[in-house]
This record gives structure tokens, C-alpha cells and sequence, in this order.
């Protein structure tokens, strides 16, 4: 058997007993866990849980009731207590141990030894450029980390709350992180960061970065930063006009505007020399494993496959699919919400499932709902995936979601299984019953 892991985060062995979380995910033949440095309870002042993505979410609820409940609201605390002394210099500070911490932090600790026990390898997960980093629905990026527009405006009312890759202030905090959580939890084998490139959820987000740390980047390189600023406020407007009569947006679009392959070009060098240098920041045994969008969409996130692949020890590719009408919903919107516009987007990005004929027809799934994506397209996503990253293709994972029915999460599970050779995580345990589990498992044995 290949690798099958599931990422458990801590409320999870809070609520329902380490030993009983574990006993479910060995019987079913889990291999790897991942959880996050942070414990939780319920607060009705709290963010929700499960994730709102920004608002289209809240249809979501969990399979597994926490805390007796399939949604609720909740507030977290660090599950140790960081050494202040690695943050020494950095703007952003890491969240002060309270009453929470001591109550519940050791849970963290004690799970990950339980699994570490079991023979299960563990990894904890942590958003790349997100301070604090625990959790993305607490962020705290400071405005003068922001990254910034063509029209030097931030973008608001994102699902993801990224800063811009080129802070120094985010690299320093995000590497003494690293090192603080290699030394808080030293028997882990690895850690997965979550977005080290620019999120697309948001059509707005495509267009940055225009930070003046990232100006600074682009002059080295030899980018002429006001023929990229022109060229992508152009592009921007020109993808409102369908380019062919058929409405057809492609990457050769850019042919016309070299300033906005330019922005493409800085942004997968920002993401690049980001991810490299938080490799540094851990230790040598200890692997980094940065998460990514599928193709075409990791093109315009930034996340350079081929050049990321070799530097670390795994790349996770995002197979998250009910975030698929969303992102392609949002943008047909943002064009303008013509009817040629959702049916571009759908050829271009290759989707699978019906091709829609308005912007209303990217549908956000509810929890009994079947997703739309298509294994195939899953298949050939991976697939594309692992080509890009040749010699390093068996350093690739295939992330697919718990969040479905029974069916069409083994479905998909399936294609991922199949696709990445045997190299999946579950991405995450509360949306996993024991059913799942169990259908899962049988899927792995084969």
C-alpha cells in the first residue's frame, strides 16, 4: 500500500479521545496524519466551523457532530507555549498561551506521540502566509503586508487572507514558526504549508502583486514594472470581450500583453524563493510539504511545480472540488457575468461536469450533493500535475475532500488514488463518517 493519510485537526482528538480517532484511521489502514499546533472550544462569538469560504460555505456541516454539533462557532489558542526568542525582530508576534492552552494544549503533543506510536508518520499543518498561521479563519496580516493591485488597492472580502509573498516581515515570521514548532514538537516528520502562492478565489486576486516589496523583486529581474502594470490593467479589462466567436480565454491571451505574463513571471519567482526559504528554516530530517491548486489554476496562483518539486520533500496537489464552481463563479461574475463568459471558463479550466450556460449555473455543493468535477478531469489534472514535475513526479500527493456523499467522495477519492499512484491524503476527518472511513479503506486495499 501506498500512502493514505488524513489530516485529523485537534478538536477532533479533543472531542472524541485520541485513542478512539486513532483505532478508527489504522483499522481502515491510514498510514500518515496531519494536524495543526492549536486546540479549540466552542464560542458563540467564535469563527464558524466548518469554513464559511467566504460565505458560499455555509451550506457545509459535518459529518462528525463536534462537540455535538454538525456547525457551531469556536475560538482557538496555541497548543504550546512558543519561544519568543526565535521571533526576535519580527513585526508579527506569535499568539500568547492562555487559560485555553493549559487546559487542553497537551492534547496536541500526546496525539501526535499516540500516532507516532502506532507507526503512523505525522506532519502538522500551518498556512504559509498567514500570521499567526494556525488557522486561515484567524488572520492577522498587518495592511502594510498586503499585497497590492495594478491599481495599488488590496483585495477585500477574500476567502483567503494571504499576504504578499514578498514581505520580509511574513518570511521572517513564517520561518521562525517553522523553527519554533521543529522545536515544540520535535517527533513530527514534517510540515505541510498551506498556500505559499497567491490564491485565485477572488478574479481580483489573479492581478496581484504590485507591493512595493515586490516592485523591488521585479526590478531585479529585469521587469519593466510600469509596462506590467499597464499591460495587466489591460488584460484585466480585455478578458470582458470574448477574444474569438466562440468566447474562448486562453493563456495565449497574454501573447498581447507581455506586461501581464511579466506579473506571472514575478509571482512564481516570489513563490519559488518563499517556499526555499522556509525549507531552510526546518531541519534537515524534517520534511516540507507546500499544498497547491491543480492545473491550469496553479499557473495563475504562482506555484512553480517544476522548480518547487526538487527543493522540498512532497508537493500536495489540491484536489478540494466543491471550491471549483466557486472560484469559476466568481470570476464569471467579475467579467461581467455575460452568458459566453461561464462556458469560457469552463473550457478553459477544464472542470468537468455539464458546461454551464450562466454564472448561476457554478453552484456551490450542499453536503448531500454529488460535486460536479469529473474523475477524468481530476485524472488529467494529476496527471499534468506529475509531468510538470518529472523527475520529482513521485514526490506528489493527490488531496482530495472528505466533504460530500458517500459516493462521490469515494468517487473522487478513487481518481486521486489512481492518479497519483497510490500517494493520497484526506483532507479532513470531520467530514468523514465511519462509513467513509471504512469505504476508504476498502478503496486503498484494493
Amino acid at each position: 500500500m501506498g500512502v493514505f493519510g488524513v489530516t485529523v485537526l485537534p478538536e477532533w482528538a479533543q472531542a472524541e479521545g485520541i485513542d478512539p480517532v486513532l483505532d478508527r484511521l489504522q483499522t481502515a489502514g491510514v498510514t500518515d496524519i496531519a494536524t495543526s499546533p492549536y486546540v479549540m472550544e466552542p464560542d458563540p462569538d467564535g469563527s464558524r466551523e466548518p469554513p464559511a469560504d467566504g460565505g458560499l460555505g455555509l451550506v457545509r456541516l459535518l459529518d462528525r457532530p463536534l462537540w455535538g454539533e454538525r456547525a457551531l462557532n469556536v475560538r482557538t489558542a496555541p497548543s504550546y507555549a512558543p519561544d519568543v526568542s526565535l521571533y526576535e525582530g519580527c513585526p508579527d508576534q506569535p499568539p500568547v498561551p492562555e487559560a485555553l492552552t493549559a487546559r487542553e494544549g497537551e492534547t496536541v503533543g500526546r496525539f501526535i506521540d499516540a500516532a507516532k506510536g502506532r507507526g503512523m508518520r505525522v506532519y502538522l499543518q500551518v498556512q504559509a502566509a498567514i500570521p499567526p498561521g494556525y488557522r486561515v479563519q484567524f488572520s492577522a496580516v498587518r495592511p502594510q503586508d498586503e499585497g497590492l493591485g495594478p491599481d495599488d488597492a488590496p483585495v477585500r472580502g477574500r476567502v483567503d487572507g494571504n499576504a504578499s509573498l514578498a514581505s520580509g516581515a511574513v518570511l521572517a515570521y513564517t520561518s521562525a514558526l517553522l523553527k519554533d514548532l521543529a522545536k515544540a514538537y520535535p517527533a513530527v516528520d514534517g510540515v505541510r504549508i498551506d498556500w505559499p502562492e497567491y490564491p485565485p478565489y477572488n478574479f481580483r486576486s489573479l492581478f496581484l502583486d504590485f507591493a512595493p516589496a515586490a516592485l523591488v523583486h521585479a526590478e531585479v529581474m529585469g521587469i519593466d514594472a510600469a509596462r506590467m502594470r499597464r499591460d495587466t490593467l489591460a488584460v484585466r479589462e480585455a478578458l470582458k470581450t470574448p477574444r474569438q466567436p466562440s468566447g474562448a480565454i486562453t493563456i495565449e491571451l497574454l501573447e498581447n500583453y507581455p506586461g501581464a505574463a511579466d506579473l506571472l513571471r514575478l509571482r512564481r519567482h516570489l513563490t519559488v524563493r518563499f517556499v526555499r526559504k522556509l525549507r531552510e528554516a526546518l531541519p534537515a530530517h524534517m520534511a516540507l510539504v507546500p499544498q497547491t491548486f491543480p492545473p491550469p489554476l496553479h499557473l495563475l496562483s504562482g506555484f512553480d511545480i517544476a522548480a518547487i518539486a526538487p527543493a522540498v520533500e512532497g508537493v500536495g496537489i489540491k484536489f478540494y472540488t466543491m471550491h471549483w464552481p466557486m472560484i469559476l463563479g466568481e470570476w464569471a461574475r467579475a467579467l461581467g457575468g455575460a452568458d459566453w463568459v461561464a462556458g469560457a471558463l469552463h473550457d478553459a479550466f477544464a472542470p468537468g461536469g455539464p458546461r454551464p450556460e450562466t454564472a448561476d449555473d457554478f453552484v456551490y455543493p450542499a453536503p448531500d450533493e454529488p460535486h460536479t468535477a469529473g474523475s477524468a478531469a481530476i485524472a488529467a489534472k494529476m496527471t499534468a500535475a506529475r509531468e510538470e514535475a518529472g523527475r520529482d513526479a513521485d514526490k506528489l500527493f493527490a488531496f482530495t475532500h472528505a466533504y460530500g456523499p458517500l459516493g462521490d467522495v469515494v468517487r473522487r477519492a478513487e481518481a486521486c488514488w489512481m492518479a497519483s499512484e497510490g500517494r493520497m491524503w484526506v483532507n479532513r476527518y470531520g467530514y468523514l463518517s465511519d462509513e467513509k472511513i471504512a469505504a476508504l479503506g476498502a478503496l486503498v486495499r484494493g
